[in-house]
């Protein structure tokens, strides 16, 4: 067999093959922080389970001479020197051919390399960071999904998992940091080499060096783990808020997943040039600056909130992603959906008073956006080539993810729920799992048929909306799938219907597996012929799909939400469901509007600000669709929030909550976007003092958003004042979440000219490549055909520029909008006087 193998058969592979695997990598570095360029060595112990001339492995953007490989099998005191060395670029791979069949067992390969520290923010790049006002390079590592590759070559695939010794040779007065902790440093003048502890077993794309100048403050768990935040210098401050989060997550995780957190200590620092997030390599999580960093004075209650989820997201995938890992990119969503939904539960614990169950549902609708449309995909997605990797790092890996979890986790009970996982994470601990692999966990821990209940949920794509009728006590449920065209598609689910009928009191759940069924109400009916009647499906919103309840169930809901005896989840779905229906044309927008009219004693943040979200997009699509009623709209709109933003004022209150200061800055920039003219004038006043004065309490930063949006209203082509002193507060704040508030706002103005001008500012050298998206989200509605023009004209250039899940974004944030503007008939659009 080994005999009749050749070269070509390994090209256009959706994996490597099998007949050899690696135990253990003994990797060097030496990366050179001026020139941009790193060289480095790889010993690879393998095992060799079949007879071969072969190894292929995975090698991206690396220059290997043939001269620098060699493989020695063990015990033999040879080294076998190969006769060719193939590097194929379009498969990622090498392929290394010997003269003669290896010997089966354990053999050491090893390879010399050299590569760039690329501008990407891919595999081992450079990021650019300023320290005594010189402008220096830093070296950092991120290799999910597939780019460890670009840095070493190494089977870069997740079930390929081996131990690391890695060893670093890096500038002597730099901070050298990698999964493990540090055994040993060797100074030799201008250099030194830093020897780092092995690791346990893991997949290459957990692996982490970063090189730099830092600083960190620490601390340590209660049982002993040490937990450091790096910062630029001069920053450590900024980290204290998210060393208490860690401190407090790993010992809460430990608690959840009945496993000590593995690794010895735990590193979380913020790297300036940054494409996602954050990202969990194993003992070493990076992030962006404004996922991890904490400002007491300049930062908003929304950058607290986003540092305290981020953290136990990561945090989580030190269990579920890294100690037990997917066998396959098939299985991300398992990852990421799980760490999403737990991140929650962390958040919930540390800080109740967020009601952040009931924000997580801003999580669920989002999914539920992408989810309906046609080109949607289905939650495990079969992934035969890398290059489609990242296409499933969306909204449905995580956002349906996390939600189709929460579905499960609720219809279980959370007891068994924990305990099965648990048991899940210790049965394949160090190893690799499918998806499979949990539910029979969940199914053995709780006797429910979870496969057949949740393959319904991970193999198609969509989800339900459950249409309801109330006749002769019945009610009369019907499931067809929901698509935002408003066409009906022809999937079909086992939904877990929960309801209630005029009280939390007393709940019904089942399984619903057909197209069409009766469920009798006589053990739920209180009060059918009372006043107060009404039937709430899907309770507390914990499951996912929509509901479409008839004219009189919808009355009988808007008359429970007017007299507050839904749950905030629950008056959250009922808008969120609406909203949906009425887009999909199922509904008409006067409907819709009646309903928000119901909200106008609402006290939820998040049920506030969904009907916020929903008023602009409506008042968006108005300006297209009927530009001629978008006066009327506008002002029914103002009404309904100006009691709000009245009795919140512009100042915070001595003693209020977290929500409130999220509610304030969320209604003053809805406001100020309506075109609100007290809003817009206050906002000018106090943006004028602080721009004189950083320290003014009359700008705090949960509102200075607002007062930015507002401020740029008031910008056009010939009064361009506003603009230009948000660029001097932009260039003059080295805080990178005052550098994205500001990029948020500039292009919010309604003149398209200043538009085009801020969309160019995204080209300039001023803005980090992984900030342009801020400033491409905050395009004012009147403008995505100046972003889809500008977008066009400047393809190439930004093709060239980015690439990933950036590129993605880039497209996604400036196609969208102006694809989507309405499927209403102008008629339905005329917005009623006497609302």
């Amino acid at each position: 067999m080994a005999a009749e193998q050749s070269a070509e058969q390994f090209r256009g592979q959706a994996r490597l093959p099998g007949f050899a695997a690696p135990r253990r990598y003994d990797l060097r570095l030496a990366p050179d922080l001026a020139a941009c360029a790193f060289a480095g060595s790889v010993a690879v112990d393998l095992h060799v389970a079949a007879p071969t001339r072969f190894l292929v492995l995975n090698a991206a953007e690396l220059d290997v001479a043939p001269g620098g490989v060699g493989f020695a099998p063990a015990g033999s005191g040879q080294v076998l020197q190969p006769v060719e060395v193939t590097n194929v670029p379009e498969d990622e791979i090498l392929i290394i051919c010997f003269n003669e069949v290896l010997p089966l067992g354990e053999g050491t390969l090893t390879i010399e390399f050299q590569g760039t520290l690329n501008d990407k923010m891919h595999g081992f790049y450079r990021s650019v960071y300023e320290l005594n006002g010189e402008k220096k390079n830093m070296a950092v590592t991120q290799f999910e999904p597939a780019d460890a590759r670009r840095c070493f070559p190494c089977w870069d695939e997740p079930a390929f998992k081996a131990v690391f010794k890695i060893t670093l040779e890096v500038p002597s007065e730099t901070v050298a940091l990698s999964n493990m902790p540090v055994t040993e440093e060797k100074v030799n003048g201008p250099t030194k080499t830093v020897y780092f502890q092995e690791s346990p077993i893991m997949s290459t794309y957990l692996v982490a060096v970063i090189v730099g100048i830092f600083d960190y403050v620490e601390d340590f768990t209660t049982d002993g783990t040490r937990v450091r935040v790096y910062t630029q210098v001069g920053k450590s401050a900024q980290g204290k808020f998210a060393l208490e989060v860690a401190l407090k997550t790993l010992v809460l995780f430990k608690e959840y997943f009945a496993v000590p957190y593995p690794l010895p200590k735990m590193d979380m620092i913020a790297i300036p040039d940054f494409a996602s997030g954050a990202m969990e390599n194993y003992g070493l999580v990076t992030y962006r600056e404004t996922a991890l960093l904490f400002d007491e004075k300049h930062s908003a209650a929304a950058n607290k909130q986003r540092v305290a989820v981020v953290v136990a997201h990561e945090l989580a995938h030190q269990w579920f992603g890294n100690l037990v890992t997917m066998e396959w990119w098939t299985h991300l969503w398992l990852n990421e959906g799980f760490a999403t939904w737990v991140s929650y539960l962390a958040a919930d614990q540390f800080f109740p008073e967020w009601n952040v169950w009931t924000q997580f549902l801003e999580e669920s609708t989002t999914g539920f956006k992408l989810d309906a449309l046609a080109g949607s995909h289905p939650i495990e997605v079969d992934i035969n080539h890398v290059d489609e990797i990242d296409e499933i790092f969306d909204a449905i890996s995580y956002r349906k993810g996390a939600s189709v979890i929460r579905m499960l986790q609720s219809y279980l009970g959370a007891e068994v729920f924990q305990k099965s996982l648990a048991a899940y994470i210790k049965r394949f601990a160090y190893s690799n799992a499918k998806t499979e692999d949990l539910w029979a966990a969940l199914e053995e821990g709780s006797g429910e048929p979870v496969r057949t209940l949740m393959h319904s949920w991970t193999k198609q794509q969509g989800y339900p909306v459950v249409s309801v009728k109330l006749k002769d006590g019945k009610l009369q449920l019907e499931q067809t799938q929901f698509l935002s065209s408003g066409s009906t598609g022809v999937g079909q689910w086992v939904v877990p219907i929960t309801l209630c009928c005029c009280s939390y009191s007393h709940q019904e759940k089942f399984l619903f597996h057909g197209k069409q069924e009766d469920f009798d109400l006589s053990g739920l009916m209180e009060c059918q012929n009372k006043e107060n009647f009404w039937i709430k499906l899907n309770v507390n919103q914990t499951s996912f799909y929509r509901v479409s309840y008839d004219e009189e169930l919808a009355s009988r809901l808007r008359y429970a939400i007017e007299t507050n005896k839904l749950s905030a989840a629950d008056r959250y779905g009922v808008l969120d469901d609406t909203y949906a229906l009425c887009m999909a044309g199922k509904q008409k927008l006067v409907s819709l509007l009646h309903l928000i009219a119901a909200y106008k004693d609402e006290t939820e943040y998040t049920v506030l600000a969904q009907v916020i979200t929903i008023s602009l997009n409506i008042a968006e699509m108005m300006a297209v669709a009927a530009p001629e009623e978008l006066g009327n709209l506008k002002k029914f709109l103002i009404d309904f929030l100006e009691p709000f933003a009245q009795k919140l004022g512009w100042d915070a209150k001595s003693g209020e909550g977290h929500l409130n200061a999220l509610l304030r800055g969320t209604l003053l920039t809805a406001l100020a976007e309506l075109g609100h003219e007290a809003t817009i004038n206050e906002a000018v006043r106090r943006f004028n003092v602080f721009l004189e004065d950083r320290e003014t309490p009359l700008l705090p930063p949960d509102v200075r958003k607002a007062a930015y949006v507002a401020l740029m209203q008031t910008v056009n082509k010939s009064n361009k004042t506003g603009y230009e002193s948000l660029l001097k507060i932009y260039r003059e704040t080295d805080l990178s979440q005052e550098k994205v508030r500001v990029l948020g706002s500039l292009a919010s103005c309604p003149d398209p000219v200043v538009v085009r001008e801020a969309l160019d500012f995204i080209l300039s050298p001023e803005v980090r490549n992984q900030d342009a998206i801020f400033l491409l989200r905050g395009v004012c509605s009147g403008a995505h055909e100046v972003a889809w023009q500008w977008l066009k004209e400047n393809w190439d250039y930004i093709l060239g520029a980015y690439s990933g899940t950036l590129l993605t974004y880039f497209v996604n944030i400036t196609v969208s909008p102006v694809s989507s503007i309405t499927h209403l008939h102008p008629t339905s659009l005329v917005i009623p006087h006497s609302l």
